[in-house]
């Protein structure tokens, strides 16, 4: 039997679904984080920074399946990577929303 290994699991190898798994599921972690199912109570959590640096390595895992040459691969590609900003936006968003909301109190003096 020869060993077969599933390519999504191979490092050294480029990898779209590997890419977009990752920036994905830290997607999906943030907003548990955040608290978003009740949006009255969004609060942060530093714990969506490690979701922020899985996104950061779900793009450059996507970053590395772009090709020299111009098709429509490398059209797909650019899309799926411009996908990944807006996800590591709203990452970002939901990590510092909740420290520029909250109410400052003003002391009696």
């Amino acid at each position: 039997m020869a060993d077969r290994r599933v390519s999504f699991l191979e490092l050294r190898r480029p990898s779209l679904l590997r890419g977009v798994a990752l920036s994905l599921a830290a997607f999906g972690v943030s907003l548990l984080l955040a608290g978003f199912p009740h949006i009255e109570r969004l609060h942060g959590s530093p714990w969506q920074w490690a979701a922020l640096a899985a996104a950061l390595c779900g793009l450059a895992e996507t970053a590395r399946c772009l090709q020299r040459r111009w098709d429509l691969y490398h059209a797909g590609v650019l899309i799926l990577l411009y996908t990944e900003l807006m996800i590591l936006t709203m990452i970002i968003f939901l990590a510092v929303y909740p420290y520029l909301t909250t109410p400052k109190r003003i002391s009696a003096s």
